[in-house]
């Protein structure tokens, strides 16, 4: 079969479960993973004819996702931040919405330079090593409870050559051993609600691990008032704090950041119209 032909079978067998529009950028990446080909190649080569070997590796992708197998599982990366990213079933497969927290951080320390970063829950390491490669000259740090997401993470950082100090730990149970050292802290802990899990597609619920995705319905700022506290301690004078957050949740954690004492708290907007990223300054 010809190139050009393998991408409308792959368009159509999947746009009636996943749209036209969502088919056309998973056909892409397909092709990028099984034949290392950009969208340039696709629309130049469309005459090549695939090898039967090509064919029947494309096929079980194709049939894994028919299956609600996320493709990023599927391929066994993401992307992120203009990157590739290594994602196993061991890490969430990292969001839009996160990069847009990367990149508001990278913003506003875009003339710092030599700051110390910890990035708490880090998963595939998408939001420390981002940082560390978007923050001049800076000392980045991960933690992540899971031993498999900081080998994937490893990974990753060694990949796109950053220096990275990963170390496991319970985001918790954090004792503070540096008192008054971090510049910035950054997180995207568990957020969603119990009850919101009949809202969440089956690809997220039967695939993502569901230790990074959920809290308890009657403690769902656990993971971000240990790690607020722990930033008390932590946190230089004039140090930030930065959280995803779950939007339902966006006033009580303006309330509970005041409690805690911290300055110029504040809720951004993400792409969506939503209150998705909270940022706040330790007061001297």
């Amino acid at each position: 079969m010809k190139l050009k032909d393998k991408i409308s079978d792959i368009r159509s067998t999947l746009s009636s479960c996943i749209g036209e529009r969502e088919s056309y950028w998973i056909s892409r990446d397909i092709f990028e993973d099984v034949m290392r080909y950009s969208e340039v190649d696709i629309l130049l080569k469309g005459d090549e004819v695939l090898s039967d070997f090509v064919e029947s590796k494309i096929d079980g992708i194709v049939a894994r996702l028919l299956n609600g197998e996320p493709l990023q599982y599927v391929l066994g990366w993401a992307r992120f931040a203009g990157n590739r990213f290594e994602v196993t079933r061991d890490t969430l497969i990292p969001r839009p919405e996160t990069q847009e927290l990367v990149d508001l951080i990278i913003s506003q320390y875009s003339s710092s330079k030599d700051l110390k970063v910890i990035d708490i829950g880090t998963g595939s390491g998408c939001i420390a090593i981002s940082l560390a490669r978007g923050l001049k000259f800076s000392q980045v740090e991960a933690l992540d409870i899971s031993q498999g997401a900081l080998e994937v993470a490893q990974r990753n950082s060694s990949r796109l050559k950053t220096k990275v100090k990963f170390t496991q730990g319970d985001a918790l149970n954090m004792n503070v051993t540096q008192p008054n050292y971090y510049d910035i802290i950054v997180s995207n802990p568990p957020y969603i609600a119990d009850k919101e899990r009949d809202e969440m597609e089956p690809t997220v619920l039967d695939y993502e691990p569901s230790t990074a995705l959920f809290v308890p319905d009657d403690d769902p700022l656990k993971f971000y008032t240990a790690i607020a506290k722990w930033g008390i301690g932590a946190l230089k004078n004039k140090g930030k704090i930065y959280f995803e957050i779950n939007p339902i949740y966006a006033t009580e954690m303006i309330g509970m950041m005041r409690e805690l004492n911290y300055e110029e708290v504040l809720v951004t907007k993400d792409m969506y119209g939503r209150d998705r990223f909270l940022s706040a300054t330790k007061g001297e």
